[in-house]
């Protein structure tokens, strides 16, 4: 099958009469290449998301390669601790910084380890209306809120009311 000697890693590809041939070296038969653009009808694998590649050089340990995920993740500990031990604001506004900065990371750096889950449009944008919701919420959250939107309270009071 094509997909495995691709895997193999043995695949040169050669010109015969104007067509494009694969050629494999294990067993040295040429194959006519895919002509088509259309993909398979079965999908063999998956690809990287973009900028799904390594933060850091191979020669670096893997937690420093990873450091754009590990950066989000401790962020998000660390909040949730906080608000374990009852700083409920703080932590959560820990929570959605960082997210935020996780999808500042997305947007700006070139490769960014396992923190690229899909294409890069939908992380930031994914990142970025987690991280902006969780930081209102938190200035919303009563008592003594540090934002207050004065259209929220009166539409709540008017789906709720009996009229």
């Amino acid at each position: 099958m094509p997909a495995e000697e691709a895997r193999a890693g043995a695949v040169t590809r050669a010109t015969q009469n104007g067509r494009a041939f694969t050629r494999a070296h294990d067993d040295g038969e040429e194959r006519p290449e895919r002509t088509t653009r259309r993909f398979p009808r079965i999908t063999r694998d998956t690809a990287r998301p973009e900028g799904g590649g390594r933060a850091a050089s191979r020669d670096a340990p893997a937690p420093a390669r990873q450091w754009p995920l590990l950066v989000v993740l401790c962020g998000v500990a660390l909040g949730l601790l906080l608000t374990a031990f009852d700083l409920f604001r703080a932590g959560t506004l820990l929570i959605g910084a960082t997210l935020l900065a996780g999808a500042v990371m997305r947007w700006i750096l070139p490769g960014v380890g396992m923190l690229a889950v899909r294409s890069r449009f939908t992380d930031i944008v994914t990142y970025g209306i987690l991280g902006l919701g969780i930081v209102l919420l938190a200035m919303m959250a009563q008592p003594d809120p540090w934002l207050q939107i004065p259209f929220l309270k009166d539409l709540l009071h008017v789906t709720l009311s009996n009229k």
